[in-house]
């Protein structure tokens, strides 16, 4: 379903929800503020619709803001109702929405509008792990706004109209809007700040719709929440080929074809997103190599490497997961880390990080490793090493610390510059050197890969694999929080 109209405030809301499931509240809460003679103004709400319904018989809190009342601008009451709305979605323990088109700051309430801002932030960082927060933006989204906006969990813009910004292009030094969109949907997602661009607004709602589907209501709620029509037991032969683009491999493993892709326009060479496997939620975070269309064409290639911006992508996704308790998989294709000046300033503290968020997650954890899985790189990509509970291997798959040719030139440099054949001589060395360490058989000897499978029975592998490890507990040292 598509739409090009405008939607209201309400209309929005309406689209968002189950048909009839809609209760407002605080309909009647409007401004206290009398400066610069906003006492003749008709601001109905305060310029923000707030209540709560279903999507999908799930209970969901949302906050709609009205452009036609005073712009949507935040003030003292439009934020004391959004967060009452917080407060309420806390209690019972379901997610929020927030329907965004704002100008901002009211202006005519000045510190008043500014503390209004500030009440809402701490909502936000109180509820972050608790309940899910989603934000989709319709309009302007600048300012305190962005920062709103960019502390929920997920945030979705509309195509064309919408805008997130800090600082408006116009105002950033040798810049404008001719020049660089900064707060167009398409700049946001190519920089990781956005999640979901969709062509609009009714496509927005219904994305909405189909994230809050895959997503428990709260980090207490069950990851299984209901029963797959799907065959626990369906081959799935395409797999080993799909492998490369596992935005395409994932949507054939997952239960009716159910893959949710996260920031698919940021760091493409790392795929992050949702599939339901025997009726459970599961994140995926896996490498990729190309990017396949419809036809099984390839239209684009990357390195099989690890990125700042990938780890700091998967990073996040993790983190998401373990605080809602929704088990982790990886599918592991990488050979080493990026090598670039750029690389060279930020992919030791990314790479890091990413580390520490697998390492640190107590959810079930399985890696399945599609090609190659070479040296630290690999470690970092939920090895056993830092804590995968199991690690399945496709027959084909490589382990070890580098490429076979690469370590046969550092093992046997003195050799070979003796041997009469050097050619010859490498081939058989590297040769060696992959039977002996670079295989998944030599990797499932060591207990660091539990199984070699066959790509066609990876559904059913993983799908009985989660199911043992559902009961999983495992402790932390106690602290606050790590530094890493």
């Amino acid at each position: 379903m598509s739409s090009t109209a405008k939607l209201s405030a309400k209309d929005r809301i309406y689209t968002l929800l189950d048909d009839n499931s809609f209760v407002e509240i605080g309909a009647l809460v409007t401004k206290r503020s009398t400066d610069f003679n906003l006492q003749q103004v008709e601001t109905p709400g305060d310029g923000v619709v707030t209540g709560y319904g279903t999507i999908g018989d799930r209970p969901v809190y949302v906050y709609s803001q009205d452009a036609a009342a005073l712009n949507g601008t935040m003030g003292e009451m439009h934020a004391k109702k959004i967060v009452n709305l917080y407060r309420l979605a806390m209690k019972v323990g379901a997610p929020v929405v927030g329907l965004v088109d704002c100008a901002g700051l009211r202006l005519q309430e000045a510190t008043d509008a500014l503390e209004a801002f500030g009440k809402i932030y701490k909502c936000q960082a109180m509820a972050s792990g608790v309940i899910p927060q989603i934000t989709a933006i319709f309009g302007t989204c600048g300012g305190g706004m962005a920062v709103l906006a960019s502390m929920s969990d997920f945030v979705f813009m509309e195509e064309k109209n919408a805008k997130l910004f800090v600082n408006a292009p116009n105002a950033i030094a040798g810049n404008n809007v001719g020049k660089c969109d900064t707060a167009s949907a398409k700049f946001m997602a190519e920089a990781g700040t956005v999640d979901f661009v969709l062509e609009d607004e009714v496509a927005v709602l219904n994305g909405v719709r189909d994230l809050v589907y895959v997503l428990p209501s709260n980090n207490e709620d069950e990851a299984c929440d209901e029963i797959s029509s799907d065959d626990l037991n369906r081959a799935v032969p395409a797999f080993v080929d799909e492998a490369c683009d596992p935005a395409v491999a994932l949507a054939d493993i997952s239960d009716m074809g159910v893959f949710v892709e996260v920031k698919a326009a940021y760091a493409k060479e790392m795929v992050t997103g949702f599939i339901k496997l025997a009726g459970c939620t599961v994140g995926v975070v896996a490498n990729r190599s190309a990017i396949k269309s419809e036809t099984g064409k390839t239209v684009e290639k990357f390195d099989s490497v690890l990125t700042t911006k990938g780890c700091y992508k998967a990073e996040k996704f993790v983190e998401f997961c373990d605080a809602f308790d929704i088990p982790v998989l990886t599918l592991t294709n990488v050979t080493g880390f990026a090598s670039d000046m750029g690389e060279a300033k930020s992919l030791a503290i990314a790479s890091a990080k990413l580390t520490a968020a697998f390492a640190n997650a107590t959810v079930p954890k399985i890696n399945v490793i599609t090609g190659k899985a070479y040296g630290s790189a690999y470690i970092a990509m939920n090895s056993k090493a830092i804590g995968a509970d199991i690690v399945f291997a496709l027959t084909d798959a490589e382990v070890g610390t580098m490429d076979a040719g690469l370590a046969t030139q550092i093992i046997y440099a003195k050799e070979i510059e003796e041997a009469a054949d050097k050619a010859a001589f490498k081939a058989e060395k590297a040769a060696e050197y992959k039977a002996l360490c670079l295989n998944a058989l030599s990797a499932a000897k060591r207990g660091y890969v539990d199984a070699v499978i066959d790509g066609s029975d990876v559904r059913a592998q993983l799908a009985y694999t989660f199911e043992m490890l559902m009961p999983k507990k495992e402790l932390r040292p106690a602290k606050k929080h790590g530094t890493i």
